[in-house]
């Protein structure tokens, strides 16, 4: 009996897993097709878009990113990244993160431009950065876990650590009241709210 059920369990995995790549892909054209509906229409046609889940190796992040691709015909392009599963994604989320327009624009031409902006990177005058909806000192409640939330208090707005890839921004850190520090990859409501009772 012993031996069937260990049979047993190691098949188990394997078929699932097969099923799991499916609905993985599945989700990922899913995603890029939602993101194509966002890009104004005169540019779809030179663009492709590829989708794919990322595994993060840091334990304080999200352990898996969905990474939104831009391709243009002229070589030109980005990358913007979801600190979640490709099956979460909704349209909305693609909105938080979408290249507005003329950063599209300027894409398709071939020409650099940075999106997520640089914080600190001055450019005539402030970065056109996206208004955060807290501030340091704040009192919140971060995700920590599928369904689990810590509170702690905001230390830090756009932080960022040496071996992320360029122009990779985290809009928090956070210091748990466990004494941890943590960043949120996402200014957003699923993964970052206001603590109710600080």
């Amino acid at each position: 009996a012993n031996a069937q059920q260990s049979g047993a369990t190691m098949f188990l995995p394997d078929s699932n897993h097969k099923d799991d790549k499916e609905e993985r892909k599945a989700a990922c054209i899913r995603v890029e097709e939602m993101t194509l509906e966002q890009v104004p229409e005169e540019l779809r046609e030179h663009l492709q878009i590829s989708v794919q889940e990322v595994q993060c190796g840091d334990p304080n992040c999200a352990p898996i990113d969905t990474a939104i691709t831009f391709i243009f015909n002229s070589g030109g392009g980005g990358m913007v990244g979801i600190p979640m599963e490709a099956k979460e994604v909704t349209s909305e989320e693609i909105e938080v993160v979408m290249p507005p327009a003329n950063i599209l624009q300027k894409w398709h031409k071939g020409e650099e431009a940075e999106w997520p902006p640089d914080p600190y990177e001055e450019q005539n005058g402030p970065p056109a950065l996206p208004q955060l909806r807290f501030e340091v000192g704040q009192k919140v409640l971060c995700r920590v876990g599928a369904n689990d939330w810590g509170p702690g208090t905001i230390t830090q707005l756009w932080y960022r650590e040496q071996h992320w890839p360029q122009n990779s921004w985290a809009p928090y850190k956070i210091r748990l009241d466990s004494g941890k520090d943590i960043f949120a990859p996402g200014d957003l409501e699923q993964i970052i709210k206001a603590n109710p009772n600080p």
